[in-house]
């Protein structure tokens, strides 16, 4: 089996903090009256707080709380304990399908960027849990800390969320793609593929047309996080304290 080199990390990193704090800034502030309006909403139509804090890993594996909308009900992770969100999940509050379908929950992660723990484009934030699980099954998983974690990136608009393990190596790919490859223009592009997704534009002939749609099949990526190139059953390589606590509920 080969083992998975390491990415080499842009220069633009050096002063990619630059970019993100003026946009993050500037969206900051234009958002805050609906993100005040959507808090109140989800108050008022749901028990629980307005907004959602949980653990997630930045970079160099450090620990920091994201802030989100709350989408679920309180109780969502009671009877399962850690478990990831499903593409059509039960636990979704009415006002949460709305605010998750239009990202408007995202928001507050805005106010991370600011705080210099995540980016606005980077790989996806994930729980210390679901880093431990991932880290023994998939050799190189540990790079995506690298850079810091964004708010959205070249792997979310590619592609859907994670069912199995070949979902999360084919995301690592894009990931290891965006950290050899950011740039100014690389990040500007990405942001307006994100504010296509918003609209429900974000699609591969959308993607293509601002060079943001990768082959994965063609990466060198894929031989070393052993990307299968065949359509994996969805009840294939699950993670044990991840999906199948979904699927029993």
């Amino acid at each position: 089996m080969e083992k998975c080199p390491e990415p080499i990390v842009s220069s633009y990193f050096y002063w990619k903090d630059i970019f993100d704090w003026t946009i993050a800034l500037f969206l900051f502030i234009f958002t805050i009256p609906i993100v005040i309006l959507t808090i109140a909403v989800v108050r008022l139509t749901s028990k629980g707080p307005g907004i959602y804090k949980q653990v997630r890993l930045g970079k160099d594996g450090k620990a920091f709380t994201i802030y989100k909308i709350r989408s679920m009900r309180v109780d969502a992770e009671l009877a399962t304990g850690p478990i990831w969100a499903a593409r059509k999940d039960y636990r979704v509050t009415l006002v949460g399908k709305f605010i998750r379908k239009t990202h408007i929950d995202e928001l507050p992660q805005l106010y991370n960027v600011l705080r210099g723990e995540m980016s606005l484009i980077g790989p996806r934030p994930e729980r210390p849990e679901f880093v431990n699980e991932l880290e023994k099954r998939i050799d190189g998983y540990c790079y995506r800390f690298l850079v810091k974690p964004g708010v959205t990136g070249l792997a979310q608009l590619n592609q859907a969320s994670d069912v199995n393990l070949n979902d999360v190596r084919q995301k690592l790919i894009y990931d290891f793609e965006y950290i050899e490859k950011a740039s100014l223009w690389f990040d500007c592009r990405l942001v307006c593929g994100s504010a296509l997704k918003v609209f429900h534009l974000c699609n591969p002939w959308t993607l293509k047309l601002f060079g943001l749609y990768y082959d994965i099949v063609q990466s060198p990526w894929s031989v070393p996080l052993q990307v299968a190139t065949h359509i994996i059953p969805q009840n294939e390589e699950r993670l044990s304290g991840i999906f199948e606590k979904r699927v029993a509920s």
